[in-house]
């Protein structure tokens, strides 16, 4: 076995949710989302149903129970909206899984063959963080629309893409002391590296602090930063995760674009609701970062954060939650000049206005 699991990509993300006909409307309507595919009741499914949404090579299951006794009902019942699965994309999904697992990972699903008048596709699936699973997807020959079991969603109504482009990584929130376990977990299961680790004296405020480890396969493709609390006044934006989600999970997905600046505008004027960044934090940003292509004025009206490293520089922003727990959000992310750090500069102004959005909600 080479070091690092063959992974290629991020096949989707799939989100559990209370009503996914009404979520599929948000992502098309709010982030630009076009309709995919769709399985449920006319598909054959007794317990839930999913509608698919894909963006450029972005694609998002949003997945609902029909059922109080549905595995989808009680996930969403005790954590909210959030991720369930991050399904990944292989060359062997018998081999990934038998590989993982002799290596300790604990299984969700034995290797299976799904096969419709399209072909076929094989599948496996290990378990890792909280109640998170990674699915194996291998897609060779398969000619369908997504995955057998779906059908074409095509509804009349779809609105004009924002340019975000792929999955640039997904952050995980874990409890006290597991951020280690976790990133030993990718890096000796699945042959991840560890590109960078953050502790409280990089990351923390006067009240709030944590800690964190970004691990990632050989191609750089798959990164996960790893997030555990640390020592604080208050209570941290991880610990408030941690309660209103009810134990570890993803904490957002960020999304990559080419232009950060026309993503933005039309993020805004579709209605997504963005932390607040203060003015006072362009005035020393040039001396931190050197010069950069884009319009500064146009970056502060617009509220994004830069940073850089030693391979270019980015620039970021962060949604606030996309639901009413305060826990999962989304990341826009447009790495410039091959940067590959994750916005290290601009912790201090996040950590600001993460914890004004906490006391705003009593959370703090």
């Amino acid at each position: 076995m080479s070091k690092s699991l063959p992974i290629t990509g991020t096949t989707y993300v799939e989100f559990y949710v209370g009503n996914a006909k009404q979520a599929a409307h948000y992502y098309q309507s709010a982030f630009g989302f076009q309709p995919l595919a769709y399985a449920g009741l006319e598909t054959g499914l007794k317990d839930r149903t999913s509608y698919v949404l894909k963006q450029d090579r972005i694609v998002f299951i949003l997945t609902a129970g029909l059922t109080p006794e549905s595995e989808v009902t009680q996930h969403q019942k005790t954590h909210g909206d959030g991720v369930k699965v991050i399904a990944l994309t292989v060359d062997d999904a018998v081999k990934s899984f038998e590989e993982t697992v002799a290596k300790g990972a604990k299984p969700h699903f034995e290797p299976r063959i799904e096969t419709d008048e399209h072909g076929e596709v094989s599948l496996s699936a290990i378990k890792t963080y909280g109640e998170t699973i990674h699915i194996f997807v291998e897609n060779k020959d398969y000619n369908g629309t997504f995955l057998p079991g779906y059908v074409k969603w095509d509804p009349e109504y779809k609105p004009k893409d924002t340019g975000l482009l792929y999955v640039d990584h997904i952050v995980g929130n874990v409890g006290w002391g597991e951020m280690d376990k976790v990133a030993d977990f990718y890096k000796e299961v699945m042959g991840f590296d560890q590109l960078i680790s953050f502790d409280d004296k990089d990351i923390s405020t006067e009240y709030t602090a944590l800690q964190s480890k970004v691990v990632a396969n050989d191609n750089l493709r798959i990164k996960f930063p790893i997030n555990e609390p640390a020592k604080g006044k208050k209570k941290s934006q991880i610990e408030e995760f941690l309660d209103f989600y009810i134990g570890p999970g993803p904490q957002h997905v960020a999304m990559a674009t080419e232009n950060i600046i026309e993503t933005i505008i039309a993020l805004r004027d579709r209605g997504v609701d963005f932390l607040h960044v203060p003015d006072e934090y362009y005035d020393t940003v040039t001396d931190r970062v050197g010069e950069i292509a884009e319009d500064m004025d146009e970056l502060k009206k617009l509220k994004i954060l830069i940073d850089n490293d030693e391979n270019g520089y980015l620039l970021q922003l962060f949604t606030k939650p996309v639901q009413d727990r305060p826990t999962f959000f989304f990341e826009i992310i447009d790495r410039k000049g091959g940067a590959q750090s994750f916005g290290k500069g601009n912790f201090q102004a996040l950590f600001d206005a993460i914890e004004l959005e906490q006391a705003n909600r009593g959370t703090l």
